[in-house]
């Protein structure tokens, strides 16, 4: 073979190597959400081990390596080295190891006052942008070290119809009046908040958001960084859930009918919720045109780090249920047994997960009661309340 053509050979080799290594990225995580439409009544890097799902009794109380060319002319030795899975930003310890500090708050509008507090529509920064808040302080003399604060998470509403004051009125009403600082974030493309409304389960954005507002409302000279609770609904449960396993300042928390459930759980055992039929196997979403949702939002996850029975680790680095042990406080747990957008399922099991790690948690049902816990709204708010007042706010700080 002439030298010539033992170099096209070798040319040819390397060049049909180089396509090979070139993939294309699977699409975008696209958005999964619930609805959640509100009745106006009423760093710290660590290795969890998953704790096991358990069905609880609800409680009041290689890559290929190229074979080496060779020709008489020259010898080819390639062996490429291993390509790392790379680290999803919806890993736990990914989150954790970002910084949350916000900004400072500033006043945007001063709203008509509540009967005992007042009422702001604020502002503060995440990852570089403009979220809108409602923002509410209570009246009268300041505690000496500020006033307790609940960061407050709501659930999915259409972004382009999210409105900064409506929706969630009672239940910011109930939470402001018992002497709290209460700030609702808007996510990222809701109302007037910038950015895009990327959803609450394929990527980490909204609990994001939401902890930037806790990293921005300790710095509000009328609250007190140490005393900081937080209150989630259905999607903004599991924004709770997953930001009390990031961050260790979350002194308590409380859920109402959250998707708290794991990652496999979220994508399968949904549908048998919905349908009544058991789940498919593989990644099942809800079925198409059921109300608030979307289609294949785990698809790139999928497509990139493989499902949950051939990649189980993955599955369980981004499912805060896996880091129950070291989450950062107390967890109630509120949930209507007719419940027709979030299976009452996962809040029953994350309340064994919570008791097998050890951990303080209570958990409420409510028979018959809706999404909202419309019926039962009073009674479910005076626990919430008791909860807050006996884990965040504390003694007098007077």
């Amino acid at each position: 073979m002439s030298t010539l053509t033992g170099t096209l050979i070798i040319g040819l080799t390397l060049v049909a190597a180089l396509l090979e290594g070139c993939g294309a990225r699977g699409p975008a995580p696209t958005q999964i959400a619930e609805l959640a439409t509100e009745t106006p009544t009423p760093t710290r890097p660590s290795t969890a081990t998953p704790a096991p799902s358990a069905t609880a009794t609800p409680s009041p109380t290689s890559t290929p390596t190229s074979t080496p060319t060779s020709t008489p002319t020259a010898t080819i030795t390639s062996t490429p080295s291993p390509t790392a899975t790379p680290i999803s930003a919806l890993s736990i310890e990914y989150e954790r190891k970002r910084d949350y500090a916000g900004s400072d708050i500033v006043i945007e509008e001063t709203l008509a006052p509540g009967v005992n507090y007042k009422r702001y529509i604020a502002s503060y920064l995440s990852d570089g942008l403009k979220i809108y808040a409602l923002l509410t302080v209570p009246n009268g003399a300041k505690p000496k070290s500020g006033w307790p604060v609940i960061v407050f998470n709501h659930g999915y509403i259409p972004p382009a119809q999210y409105r900064t004051t409506e929706r969630y009125v009672a239940y910011v009403d109930a939470l402001a009046r018992s002497g709290y600082i209460v700030i609702k974030s808007d996510y990222r493309g809701h109302g007037s908040s910038q950015g895009q409304p990327t959803g609450g389960y394929g990527t980490p954005d909204y609990t994001v958001d939401v902890l930037n507002a806790m990293g921005s409302i300790k710095r509000f000279p009328d609250a007190d960084p140490n005393r900081i609770g937080m209150w989630g609904h259905s999607m903004g449960g599991q924004a709770t859930l997953r930001a009390m396993v990031v961050s260790p300042d979350i002194k308590a928390g409380v859920i109402w009918a959250g998707v708290v459930a794991t990652y496999p759980d979220i994508m399968t055992r949904w549908h048998a919720r919905t349908t009544g039929t058991p789940a498919p196997a593989g990644p099942a979403v809800r079925p198409e045109g059921t109300p608030g949702m979307s289609r294949r939002w785990n698809q790139e996850l999928v497509a990139r780090y493989g499902s949950p029975e051939q990649n189980p680790t993955f599955w369980a680095s981004i499912s805060p249920n896996s880091y129950l042990k070291e989450i950062s406080g107390p967890l109630q747990l509120h949930h209507g047994t007719a419940d027709t957008s979030v299976p009452l399922f996962m809040s029953e099991e994350l309340y064994q997960q919570m008791q097998d790690a050890g951990q303080a948690a209570e958990f409420y049902t409510y028979p018959g009661d809706d999404h909202n816990i419309a019926t039962s709204f009073a009674t479910a708010m005076g626990r919430t309340i008791a909860w807050f007042d006996k884990w965040v706010k504390g003694p007098s700080q007077n």
